[in-house]
């Protein structure tokens, strides 16, 4: 396999090619922005925002408070966020993922 941009030999296996850095393997899938229900400290936006882009949440939380005391349009554009930005469903713990000896709710022992 070679790299598209430096034209090297590569592993086929690589992600990364060793000799400019570019990426070599399949595109990823975009990562939407959401706003999770856990770890949240109001509506999730912060720390939505913090996954999104990779940041740190109490970074992205300093910024969004500064932008609310300086103006009305940093708590303005939360709310809206609040209200546009789609929750992260909770994810149910399948039977594989359980820990052993526990069981399912709703069922009862023999």
């Amino acid at each position: 396999m070679y790299c598209n941009y430096c034209g090297k030999a590569i592993p086929a296996d690589a992600n990364l090619c060793a000799y400019c850095g570019v990426r070599v393997a399949g595109e990823e899938a975009r990562q939407r922005l959401m706003r999770p229900r856990e770890g949240r400290k109001v509506g999730g936006v912060c720390l939505g925002f913090a996954e999104y882009f990779d940041l740190d949440v109490v970074l992205v939380r300093v910024v969004w408070l500064l932008s609310c005391l300086f103006g009305l349009a940093g708590l303005l554009a939360y709310i809206v966020c609040w209200i546009v930005i789609p929750e992260r469903l909770l994810a149910l713990p399948s039977a594989a993922t359980r820990l052993p000896g526990t069981q399912p709710q709703g069922a009862s022992h023999p």
